[in-house]
């Protein structure tokens, strides 16, 4: 009788166990099946572009020959800010097209080379604004404000960055960590937008400059075609003498952050 008794208690326990669980599913679920489609929309997007890459033999340089065909039309500065804007969504390397937008838009005088960098710090920053918007609609709700002793070590640090998080923002760009893993974690932390833009015009100001520069001096033709690339060593040198200067004041907000 109390075997009877004790099997229909732990079993009844099972049955409550697996309820809970089931309910703790359904809630999950319930409340982020509109990010769940997203997700599933934003990989089936990255299996298209991978599947259009293998399918048409694409290598690096077939890819910037053609995004140069597009930027070379009437309304190629247009169209470089578009598809920079899109690039986080399909994790296309942002220095590849801030070093083609140099070579198409800035070679030829110091006033081309002006308009090639501001170009890139719009483009740039619309793409930093697009994926933290991403970043922001998968984060809402997963990570709360750190309250007490009961918060943990990611609500701490992801509460740190918020309230500093024009300083923490500057620094990562200042020290080069990958541009959209910067982007894509301020939103996903739901940091504030303002300083976050703002941090980011700022920091990535050096590095625009360098890489523009960079391919500013290079022949572009030649460079599709294969052969070697040609450079104008004026403007190389200056494109050194910004990203050594980065790489300067990066030294500093690294000591700076260790202290």
């Amino acid at each position: 009788m109390l075997v009877d008794l004790e099997r229909d208690g732990e079993s009844q326990m099972l049955e409550q166990q697996s309820q809970q669980a089931v309910q703790v599913d359904e809630s999950f679920f319930s409340r982020h099946w509109q990010k769940l489609v997203a997700l599933a929309i934003w990989l089936l997007l990255l299996g298209g572009y991978a599947w259009y890459y293998v399918s048409n033999d694409l290598t690096p340089t077939k890819a910037v020959a053609e995004i140069v065909g597009l930027l070379q039309s009437p309304y190629g500065v247009l169209l470089y800010i578009l598809i920079y804007a899109l690039r986080p969504i399909i994790f296309f390397p942002a220095t590849v097209l801030t070093v083609t937008a140099g070579a198409v838009f800035g070679s030829g005088s110091v006033y081309n080379l002006v308009l090639a960098v501001l170009y890139t710090i719009i483009a740039s920053n619309t793409s930093a604004t697009v994926a933290y918007l991403i970043g922001r609609y998968f984060g809402k709700g997963l990570i709360k404000e750190a309250s007490g002793d009961d918060s943990n070590v990611i609500q701490r640090y992801a509460d740190r960055m918020r309230q500093n998080s024009f300083e923490t923002i500057l620094i990562m760009r200042f020290i080069f960590l990958p541009y959209d893993l910067v982007n894509y974690l301020a939103g996903f932390l739901r940091i504030n937008w303002k300083p976050f833009i703002l941090a980011t015009f700022l920091g990535s100001i050096p590095g625009t400059i360098a890489f523009v520069s960079f391919g500013a001096s290079l022949t572009i033709t030649d460079l599709l075609e294969g052969k070697s690339p040609e450079f104008n060593p004026w403007v190389l040198a200056f494109g050194v003498v910004i990203f050594v200067a980065s790489l300067v004041i990066s030294r500093y907000f690294k000591k700076r952050e260790a202290r």
